[in-house]
């Protein structure tokens, strides 16, 4: 017997509570059931899926992770499509449908591509021990994708996936997005309009004992700052001034001091070249800058991120900024200019309090203890930010626990595979039996 297997059946025996007596509806009792028995061919499907290399840019990977996930829900009985991201120069995205007779209409969320190129050195999972397991992408976020998977056959062998109206969509593009954004997130967005609930399956911090009911947006911005070139001897004379650079430096120190103290707002300059000429590269991603000591410095370039818990808190940050590049050293100017696109906040709404209030009650029936809401400083931008405006309730995190996401050293606890699975689908069964 393999050690996989071995470990397989280990977790399918252990994986935590069955039940707690405060919990005895039937159904109930059957997604539990179906969820225990259906774990061991879990945890083999993801290390299926999590072989496979299907960073963003490898197109025939993550449609192949796509194929491998949509064939799994086609024996559920949804309708399945691998659609085209030719428009958006990616991979694209599987979507499944569903339409039942009762109840609110879901959308689950999930992503098939991960952050490791095809040439990466982190190919391949193994196991840590008897329940981690070490993989590119398998808690971001392969693990929830195949817990999306389980929770539906769960409800499909309780008798109440019939019933249920679902949409699943699985992006190819979450890691890397493609342009435009509006085409990349269309799909999302079109589903939100008709949804009423968004679950979504990233893995959150990483800690099962949270969830994410409000997530910060991003976008990016790009200063461009000019000053006069002149001989070092005759800076900060009325004529030639302070040069770009200080002038640069002067106006991330005001961003600093005006933005930090900001709650859940973060503010980043990652990128900067100065001197007498700059040259960018077409990607934004480097460029040259050439100059000497003894010159004044005519040209910076800065490129960053500024992240923000909700709109109102962008559009103020962004007119703190506007405001501090206007008060430019002598003989320098400054120009700042967010790019179009970018993730939206995904706000604190009262329907994600409740879903969450609901969530932890479904948590505390099964056995599995209190969940609270993750700070929203520890969960980035994901693709339920493109839909939560459009809902009623929306919740991010409920995937695959682990550390290390984003690095080789990725991993994902296989005990949690089962737990995730019967909130999930537990909680979809009351929310589809409430008026």
């Amino acid at each position: 017997m393999s050690y996989l297997l071995k470990n397989i059946l280990i977790l399918s025996i252990f994986a935590g509570p069955i039940f707690s007596f405060a919990q005895k509806d039937k159904i109930e009792r059957k997604i539990v059931k179906s969820v225990n028995e259906h774990t061991p061919e879990s945890i083999a499907l993801l290390k299926k899926a999590v072989d496979i290399n299907s960073g963003t840019m490898n197109f025939e990977g993550v449609k192949q992770v796509g194929q491998l996930f949509k064939t799994e829900l086609d024996k559920l009985g949804f309708e399945t499509e691998l659609t085209s991201g030719e428009q958006f120069g990616r991979a694209g995205h599987l979507i499944a449908n569903r339409e039942g007779n009762n109840g609110p209409t879901f959308l689950l969320i999930g992503h098939l591509d991960t952050v490791f190129d095809i040439d990466s050195p982190f190919q391949k999972s193994i196991m840590v021990n008897d329940s981690i397991m070490n993989g590119p992408g398998v808690s971001d976020m392969k693990g929830g994708d195949v817990i999306i998977i389980l929770a539906m056959r769960a409800l499909k062998e309780a008798g109440v996936l019939d019933n249920m109206n679902i949409k699943i969509i699985m992006t190819g593009d979450e890691e890397k997005s493609g342009s435009s954004l509006e085409l990349s997130k269309q799909a999302l967005i079109e589903a939100s309009k008709t949804a009423d609930i968004a679950l979504g399956f990233e893995d959150g911090d990483g800690d099962p004992r949270t969830v994410v009911v409000s997530r910060r947006g991003s976008a990016d911005w790009h200063l461009e700052v000019t000053g006069n070139a002149a001989h070092s001897s005759q800076i900060f004379t009325e004529n030639v001034g302070n040069g770009a650079i200080y002038e640069t430096a002067r106006i991330l120190t005001e961003f600093y001091n005006q933005l930090s103290e900001m709650e859940n707002l973060t503010f980043n300059p990652g990128f900067i070249l100065g001197g007498t000429s700059v040259k960018i590269d077409e990607d934004n991603t480097g460029g040259s800058a050439h100059g000497k000591t003894n010159v004044v410095a005519q040209t910076t370039v800065v490129n960053g991120d500024i992240r923000a818990i909700s709109l109102d808190q962008l559009e103020k940050a962004k007119s703190v900024m506007e405001q501090i590049i206007s008060n430019n050293y002598p003989q320098t100017s400054a120009k700042l200019i967010f790019q179009n696109g970018g993730y939206p906040p995904m706000a604190l709404t009262k329907g994600n309090s409740e879903l969450l209030q609901k969530y932890n009650k479904v948590s505390q029936d099964l056995g599995f203890g209190e969940v609270t809401a993750v700070n929203p400083r520890n969960a980035g931008a994901a693709d339920i930010s493109f839909t939560a405006e459009n809902v009623k309730m929306a919740v991010d995190g409920l995937g695959l626990s682990g550390e290390g996401g984003h690095t080789v050293n990725e991993t994902g606890n296989l005990n949690k595979l089962s737990v995730q699975a019967k909130r999930a689908a537990v909680l979809m069964y009351r929310l589809s039996q409430e008026k």
